[in-house]
Protein backbone atom coordinates (compact mmCIF):
# COMPACT_ATOMS: atom_id res chain seq x y z
CA UNK A 1 0.00 0.00 0.00
CA UNK A 2 1.34 3.45 -0.88
CA UNK A 3 -0.09 7.03 -0.04
CA UNK A 4 -0.26 9.24 -2.55
CA UNK A 5 0.28 12.60 -2.66
CA UNK A 6 -2.30 15.12 -0.78
CA UNK A 7 -3.20 18.36 0.19
CA UNK A 8 -5.80 20.46 1.86
CA UNK A 9 -6.91 23.60 1.79
CA UNK A 10 -8.72 25.30 4.50
CA UNK A 11 -10.03 28.94 4.59
CA UNK A 12 -12.24 30.69 7.63
CA UNK A 13 -15.77 32.09 6.81
CA UNK A 14 -17.27 34.59 8.82
CA UNK A 15 -20.85 33.32 8.53
CA UNK A 16 -22.45 30.27 10.34
CA UNK A 17 -21.39 27.12 9.63
CA UNK A 18 -24.98 26.01 8.92
CA UNK A 19 -25.07 29.01 6.24
CA UNK A 20 -21.70 27.88 5.18
CA UNK A 21 -22.75 24.14 4.53
CA UNK A 22 -26.20 25.09 2.63
CA UNK A 23 -24.50 27.12 0.22
CA UNK A 24 -21.88 24.56 -0.46
CA UNK A 25 -24.18 21.64 -0.53
CA UNK A 26 -26.26 22.99 -3.24
CA UNK A 27 -24.46 21.80 -6.18
CA UNK A 28 -26.57 24.72 -8.10
CA UNK A 29 -24.02 27.25 -6.54
CA UNK A 30 -20.97 26.28 -7.50
CA UNK A 31 -20.82 28.13 -10.51
CA UNK A 32 -20.68 31.10 -8.18
CA UNK A 33 -17.43 29.97 -5.98
CA UNK A 34 -15.70 27.21 -8.32
CA UNK A 35 -14.94 30.15 -10.96
CA UNK A 36 -12.18 28.05 -12.33
CA UNK A 37 -13.42 24.69 -12.36
CA UNK A 38 -17.00 25.12 -12.79
CA UNK A 39 -18.29 26.95 -15.61
CA UNK A 40 -22.09 25.66 -15.55
CA UNK A 41 -23.83 23.34 -13.67
CA UNK A 42 -27.14 21.27 -14.41
CA UNK A 43 -28.77 17.93 -13.02
CA UNK A 44 -29.02 14.92 -14.77
CA UNK A 45 -31.78 12.10 -14.65
CA UNK A 46 -29.89 10.62 -11.91
CA UNK A 47 -30.21 12.77 -8.69
CA UNK A 48 -27.08 12.17 -7.22
CA UNK A 49 -25.47 13.44 -10.23
CA UNK A 50 -24.55 16.72 -11.34
CA UNK A 51 -23.80 16.78 -15.44
CA UNK A 52 -21.03 19.81 -15.42
CA UNK A 53 -18.89 22.13 -17.92
CA UNK A 54 -15.03 22.93 -16.85
CA UNK A 55 -12.40 24.32 -18.92
CA UNK A 56 -11.28 20.89 -19.74
CA UNK A 57 -14.44 19.78 -21.21
CA UNK A 58 -17.63 18.13 -19.65
CA UNK A 59 -17.84 16.63 -16.17
CA UNK A 60 -20.06 15.21 -12.98
CA UNK A 61 -20.40 16.23 -9.98
CA UNK A 62 -21.93 14.32 -6.73
CA UNK A 63 -22.16 15.60 -3.20
CA UNK A 64 -22.63 13.24 -0.32
CA UNK A 65 -23.55 15.44 2.51
CA UNK A 66 -24.46 15.20 5.85
CA UNK A 67 -25.08 18.52 7.44
CA UNK A 68 -25.07 17.19 11.10
CA UNK A 69 -21.23 16.09 10.68
CA UNK A 70 -20.18 18.85 8.18
CA UNK A 71 -19.34 16.47 5.35
CA UNK A 72 -19.41 17.45 1.87
CA UNK A 73 -17.58 15.09 0.35
CA UNK A 74 -17.98 15.01 -3.36
CA UNK A 75 -17.04 12.93 -6.53
CA UNK A 76 -15.64 15.02 -9.64
CA UNK A 77 -15.46 12.95 -13.00
CA UNK A 78 -14.25 14.43 -15.95
CA UNK A 79 -11.92 12.71 -19.14
CA UNK A 80 -8.62 13.10 -17.10
CA UNK A 81 -9.12 12.19 -13.73
CA UNK A 82 -11.62 11.17 -11.38
CA UNK A 83 -11.41 12.63 -8.12
CA UNK A 84 -12.85 11.62 -4.43
CA UNK A 85 -12.72 14.72 -2.94
CA UNK A 86 -13.29 14.67 0.99
CA UNK A 87 -14.40 18.28 2.90
CA UNK A 88 -15.72 19.73 5.82
CA UNK A 89 -17.32 22.48 7.48
CA UNK A 90 -16.62 22.66 11.10
CA UNK A 91 -17.41 25.39 13.35
CA UNK A 92 -14.98 28.40 13.99
CA UNK A 93 -16.74 30.50 16.98
CA UNK A 94 -19.38 32.43 15.19
CA UNK A 95 -18.05 31.71 11.68
CA UNK A 96 -16.99 28.58 9.90
CA UNK A 97 -13.84 26.55 8.83
CA UNK A 98 -14.22 25.16 5.32
CA UNK A 99 -11.59 22.47 4.54
CA UNK A 100 -11.08 20.46 1.05
CA UNK A 101 -8.68 17.64 0.63
CA UNK A 102 -7.29 16.62 -2.78
CA UNK A 103 -5.62 13.48 -3.42
CA UNK A 104 -3.13 13.22 -6.47
CA UNK A 105 -5.00 10.52 -8.72
CA UNK A 106 -2.77 8.12 -10.47
CA UNK A 107 -3.38 9.87 -14.04
CA UNK A 108 -1.87 13.49 -12.85
CA UNK A 109 1.88 14.19 -12.58
CA UNK A 110 2.79 15.85 -9.77
CA UNK A 111 3.33 19.01 -11.43
CA UNK A 112 -0.36 19.30 -13.01
CA UNK A 113 -1.66 17.99 -9.86
CA UNK A 114 0.59 21.27 -8.19
CA UNK A 115 -1.34 23.48 -10.87
CA UNK A 116 -4.35 22.14 -10.04
CA UNK A 117 -4.54 22.37 -6.47
CA UNK A 118 -3.40 26.19 -6.43
CA UNK A 119 -6.11 26.86 -8.80
CA UNK A 120 -8.50 26.34 -5.76
CA UNK A 121 -6.83 29.12 -3.96
CA UNK A 122 -8.59 31.61 -6.24
CA UNK A 123 -12.28 29.08 -5.81
CA UNK A 124 -11.67 29.24 -1.71
CA UNK A 125 -11.33 33.18 -1.91
CA UNK A 126 -14.45 33.57 -4.20
CA UNK A 127 -16.16 31.38 -1.84
CA UNK A 128 -15.30 33.63 0.88
CA UNK A 129 -16.32 36.77 -0.51
CA UNK A 130 -19.84 35.63 -1.77
CA UNK A 131 -20.73 34.27 1.68
CA UNK A 132 -19.46 37.11 3.83
CA UNK A 133 -20.69 39.72 1.82
CA UNK A 134 -24.12 38.45 1.94
CA UNK A 135 -24.62 37.35 -1.93
CA UNK A 136 -24.78 33.97 -1.04
CA UNK A 137 -28.59 33.01 -1.69
CA UNK A 138 -28.94 29.69 -1.82
CA UNK A 139 -30.13 28.00 -4.56
CA UNK A 140 -31.89 24.51 -3.81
Amino acid sequence: MSISTSITKTIGIDRPREEVFAFLAAPANWPRWAVVNVRSIEPTDDPDWWRMSTPLGPARLRVRANAEFGILDHDFVDDTASWRVPARVVPNGDGAEFMITFHRPPSLTESAFKEQTDLVDTELAALKEILETGRAAVTA
